[in-house]
């Protein structure tokens, strides 16, 4: 029963696949978050339209800028959220933001592995220390103990790459 999940929801990397889908089921769901916080570099431009047509059949869907690699934009998006759930904190924050990279180990180089390292490892955790506060205004203000997204939680994403165990058997490794 989807009625306890959360009230309010943050999903970064929402204007395509999974994150889209996400904030897709998250709004059609038969009891939906009040706050569906979807968040992408870009919520305004051509790359977010899907997002916005979304956001146009759904009033619980706000539309954040939040950038996973600048701090600015994280920070920015975070007093952008406070402000809408004035005290009452972020229940689930969903980091999915991420890139893989489609290179072999032959053509790799450093600037590339920094980037998706910067992307995919550094990011999602500046997102959860700069929204830990709402977490945990969120968690108090519900006042049970223990891990709950009715309280407060962070669910991050990876694809099967993020897995060392599965990536050792990629067809493309030496």
């Amino acid at each position: 029963d989807m009625a306890a999940l959360a009230r309010s929801v943050l999903v970064t990397g929402s204007n395509r696949g999974i994150g889209l889908e996400l904030v897709r089921q998250l709004a059609a769901s038969p009891w939906p978050p009040q706050h569906i916080f979807a968040t992408c570099r870009d919520p305004k431009g051509p790359r977010g339209k899907a997002l916005q047509e979304l956001a146009a059949q759904h009033s619980s869907i706000k539309l954040v800028q939040l950038d996973t690699v600048n701090l600015p934009s994280i920070q920015g998006a975070m007093q952008a959220v406070g402000y809408h759930l004035k005290d009452q904190g972020l229940n689930l924050l969903i980091n999915n933001a991420g890139i893989s990279s489609h290179t072999t180990l032959h053509s790799l180089n450093s600037q590339e592995m920094l980037h998706v390292f910067a992307t995919n490892v550094v990011g999602p955790l500046q997102v959860v220390k700069e929204f830990l506060p709402l977490l945990e205004q969120a968690a108090k203000g519900m006042g049970k103990e223990g891990l709950s997204c009715s309280r407060a939680a962070v669910i991050n994403i990876s694809s099967k790459l993020g897995s060392i165990g599965l990536c050792l058997r990629v067809p493309e490794a030496p």
